[in-house]
């Protein structure tokens, strides 16, 4: 299992709902609006892939997936403002 964090950019609203559902469907957790972040085999993390494909179809939209191994993902550098 890798963690893995997953980033989108659609212009299509029903398409965009889908997608996140699938990511949900995963196990992912939504740490923004169109990111969302957990921990994927190598199979299910081509598996996601291929339905987001399918889901994407003729719509136009950017998903971008990147494995990290957990040392880099607890190295990541953040600001939240409350």
């Amino acid at each position: 299992m890798q963690q893995v964090l997953l980033i989108y950019d659609i212009e299509n609203d029903r398409i965009r709902s889908k997608i996140a559902n699938v990511c949900l469907d995963y196990g992912l957790d939504r740490i923004q609006y169109s990111a969302f972040v957990g921990r994927l085999s190598r199979n299910h993390q081509e598996e996601l892939m291929l339905k987001i494909r399918h889901l994407l179809d003729t719509g136009m939209g950017n998903v971008k997936l990147i494995a990290m191994s957990m040392n880099q993902w607890e190295q990541r550098l953040e600001i939240e403002h409350a």
